[in-house]
């Protein structure tokens, strides 16, 4: 009978935990899906264009306040345990969700507006910023021997519930609702739904345990420990984000970006381009856990190889052979393609993430690493809009993509290179 209620115990683990990193993804691909409403409300003023790159720029800013997340916050569950820490970071992330839902327009309150739709982003990126580090981590240190790839890809896995629900709120609301009421207020429903949903999430992560492992421990490093010993290990930590690098740029293209590189580039209809954003989430579903449970029995490292190489070949003619025949069909090939990719790679990356980093600052270093990437990762659709704009090339987006493969291959080639000076040193301090 023990075998049975450790599974269920495991289970409902990897779903308390991994709530709030729905709750983190369904924002972020919420204010992703209605960027061109959020310009026209909060950004009035100039071209479409213009006012796109304004609401790309305030997604963007978001961002730039994980590395400062990843840091306080990082640092602060690695002192007083990942159940603490992860309560707060849900805290901060639901009043940046609930100021996105309840702001009035430019229309009504003027500047304010805008001011506090940054702020409400703001806050938002720096509960993120360690959001899934502190997820990651706590699932690797649940994980039964053996089984850590496929356990900690569910940190991933529980994103592409968040985007399922998001498209299929935006497909309802398209098919639903006339465009005048779309664009007047209809695109503030998904937004009220995720205030909706944080109560049952806070419910949830109150009754996560501390992870044994964390708990067993004699002694837990002090703050000022903690930030000594991360920027001990900030090589570490750099080889880390460019680790993460494909996986954010990946991510971000075929899901936050594809409602807008649907309709604007394509000019496919937005139901097309949220079916196809749907299909994408239900495939990197699917791969996350089987590849990350392939990670368990081949090893990281090949996978990792592998999709990098993959990313840099392919990225750029993909995108150039969509562009030359624009049709629903072709777009969901491309798309489920790069969905592989990322959804492989990512499988077996977050794991290893986890891996490289030392206990002691297990949270922190993977927090940091994580949201160094994510600043440039999370700005892949305002990178893409600002390359089609630049240089009228509309597959330009596919340079951005294989850039990261490129930065991303070269540190799982210096990862590898960590790892064996670890065993190095280890092996001459055991002689």
């Amino acid at each position: 009978m023990s075998a049975p209620v450790d599974r269920k115990e495991k289970f409902l683990a990897i779903l308390r935990v991994s709530s709030g990193n729905f709750l983190e993804m369904y924002d972020f691909f919420i204010f992703a899906y209605v960027a061109k409403q959020i310009g026209d409300t909060f950004f009035p003023g100039g071209s479409d264009f213009i006012k796109l790159m304004a609401a790309f720029s305030t997604f963007a800013v978001g961002f730039m306040m994980r590395p400062l997340g990843a840091i306080i916050l990082g640092a602060y569950i690695d002192h007083v345990g990942r159940r603490k820490g992860l309560i707060v970071t849900l805290g901060l992330m639901s009043l940046g969700t609930l100021s996105l839902a309840v702001t009035p327009g430019y229309e009504t309150i003027g500047i304010l507006a805008p001011i506090i739709i940054v702020c409400g982003r703001l806050l938002q990126g720096f509960s993120a910023g360690v959001e899934l580090g502190g997820v990651s981590v706590y699932l690797s240190e649940i994980a039964t021997p053996g089984n850590k790839g496929f356990y900690v890809a569910w940190q991933s896995g529980s994103q592409q519930v968040a985007v399922i629900l998001a498209a299929l709120l935006g497909i309802l609301l398209n098919y639903y609702l006339p465009a005048d009421l779309m664009k007047s207020w209809g695109w503030r429903i998904p937004l009220f739904v995720g205030c909706l949903i944080v109560p049952f999430i806070f419910v949830l992560r109150a009754s996560l345990k501390e992870t044994e492992e964390f708990a067993s421990r004699k002694r837990h490093p002090t703050l000022g420990e903690i930030y000594r010993s991360t920027f001990a290990n900030f090589g570490l930590v750099i080889c880390g984000m460019l680790l993460v690098l494909t996986t954010t740029v990946l991510f971000y293209f075929i899901t936050a970006y594809t409602p807008t590189f649907g309709k604007e580039v394509l000019k496919l209809s937005a139901l097309d381009a949220l079916t196809v954003t749907l299909c994408v989430a239900v495939s990197n579903l699917f791969w996350l856990p089987t590849i990350g449970a392939l990670s368990d029995r081949i090893g990281r490292t090949p996978i990792l190889i592998f999709c990098t190489v993959m990313s840099i070949i392919s990225a750029y003619p993909a995108l150039s052979w969509l562009i030359a025949a624009p049709s629903f069909g072709n777009l969901m090939v491309v798309e489920l393609w790069l969905s592989f990719v990322y959804a492989a790679y990512n499988g077996a990356m977050v794991v290893y993430l986890t891996e490289i980093m030392p206990v002691a600052v297990r949270t922190a270093g993977f927090s940091l690493a994580y949201s160094l990437a994510t600043c440039f990762g999370g700005l892949t659709p305002l990178i893409a809009t600002w390359l089609i704009n630049e240089t009228g090339n509309r597959a330009a987006a596919g340079w951005w993509l294989s850039i990261a493969g490129v930065l991303s291959l070269l540190a799982v080639l210096a990862a590898m290179g960590f790892k064996f000076a670890h065993r190095a040193a280890a092996g001459v301090k055991t002689a």
